[in-house]
């Protein structure tokens, strides 16, 4: 059974081909500047990269322009579009739906719903959806909402104390996302260690970051609240910010609510914090070497709201034996480890500085022999997750 995976922007495609009877990846690729009048679309298979331009106008289209790619005789993926059994997609907010469902118009009604909570994911997500429904409606749309994995979070970690009302009817609560990564991340530690009864910090650490508490293979605890644009500073939203400020800028600036809405979402988070630095943690680091104090600032934010996290998750879990880091940041970037790391001997969290010097990218223990929790990198692997769930609601449905 072969399953296409897919992961959307605002303006982009990226994708993945698995034969998920040996989970297999056969193929990976990209669109990017779909809308534009020129389009860079890329496939990667056996090592081996092909690119072309062409105008893509939306992202039905590219899913369109992906089969084209792999079923050319040039890459030779795919013989026939139909040998893709489904298309699972990285979905992000379902509201009052989760987990893993067919794509219906019941799911993509609830997704509308949300669309004022997740403005820069939901809505690109459904219209792709609706354009594939009429291009390829011979294969089945799966939808694997991030929230799914933090769905049986207990209700004292995932309410906010608002109204009653709120919670029944609007649906106003701690959602928790990046749940495919956090799941990778439970399922893969229990493989490392041969245990399924850790108790883990997952550190998804990237564009957009989360952490989550994690025992027995369960969410606990997440720091994404009831949007993707809560808990800590994002490259570019804000993360948590009383609502209260809201009223006060709108008087101050002269701007609606939905304009100070935008400009949280867009220009917050470590941009805002870096003064405009960027939203590529390397452009900052950079202008930190470089003796900027914005960008330390940005850092020392970041880097304190993580660490308010891991306490509070120790606390919550009663210890840990794992904190694993992963997605862009927590993978690539020592530096921000260490930052994260340093004077936690006390807790029984020691890093081994040469051991995470080394560590680019690669699956790692980083953390000292004394060290009593393990400290490890964990490259992330969203993708693999969504396929198998796909495979399982397509024999199910």
């Amino acid at each position: 059974m072969k399953i296409l995976v897919a992961n959307i922007g605002s303006t982009s495609f990226k994708y993945r081909l698995y034969d998920m009877e040996t989970e297999t990846q056969l193929a990976k690729g990209r669109i990017e500047r779909i809308g534009e009048t020129a389009s860079p679309i890329e496939v990667e298979v056996n090592g081996q990269k092909f690119s072309r331009e062409l105008p893509v106008p939306n992202h039905g289209e590219a899913v369109q322009q992906c089969l084209n790619q792999l079923t050319s005789p040039e890459v030779d993926c795919l013989k026939d579009p139909a040998e893709v059994a489904g298309i699972g997609f990285k979905a992000v907010h379902g509201g009052r739906v989760t987990g893993v469902q067919i794509v219906t118009d019941d799911i993509l009604e609830a997704m509308e719903e949300m669309v004022d909570i997740a403005p820069a994911h939901n809505p690109p997500y459904i219209a792709a959806m609706r354009q594939l429904q009429t291009l390829l409606p011979n294969v089945p749309l799966v939808a694997a909402f991030e929230t799914g994995f933090h769905a049986d979070i207990p209700e004292a970690n995932r309410l906010y104390a608002v109204p009653d009302e709120w919670i029944e009817k609007y649906q106003i609560r701690r959602f928790g996302f990046h749940g495919a990564s956090h799941r990778f991340i439970s399922v893969r530690a229990a493989e490392i260690l041969g245990r399924n009864d850790l108790r883990i910090i997952s550190c998804h650490l990237g564009g957009s970051s989360s952490i989550c508490a994690i025992a027995n293979g369960k969410s606990r605890a997440a720091s994404m609240g009831g949007s993707p644009q809560g808990g800590l500073p994002q490259n570019n939203r804000v993360g948590d910010f009383d609502p209260y400020l809201l009223p006060h800028l709108m008087k101050r600036t002269g701007k609606s609510c939905e304009e100070i809405l935008a400009a949280l979402g867009t220009q917050g988070g470590l941009f805002g914090l870096s003064g405009g630095i960027g939203t590529d943690i390397r452009d900052i680091m950079a202008a930190l070497d470089a003796g900027n104090p914005k960008a330390k600032r940005a850092l020392d934010v970041y880097v304190f709201d993580i660490r308010r996290y891991l306490g509070a998750y120790l606390i919550e879990l009663g210890g840990a034996d794992l904190i694993v880091f992963t997605g862009g940041i927590g993978e690539n970037q020592c530096r921000i480890r260490e930052m994260i790391c340093r004077n936690l001997e006390e807790f029984g969290i020691i890093l081994d500085h040469e051991k995470n010097q080394a560590c680019r990218a690669n699956e790692a223990l980083i953390s000292a022999e004394n060290s009593k929790v393990q400290i490890r990198v964990i490259p992330t692997n969203e993708e693999i997750i969504v396929a198998r769930q796909t495979v399982e609601a397509l024999k199910n449905a």
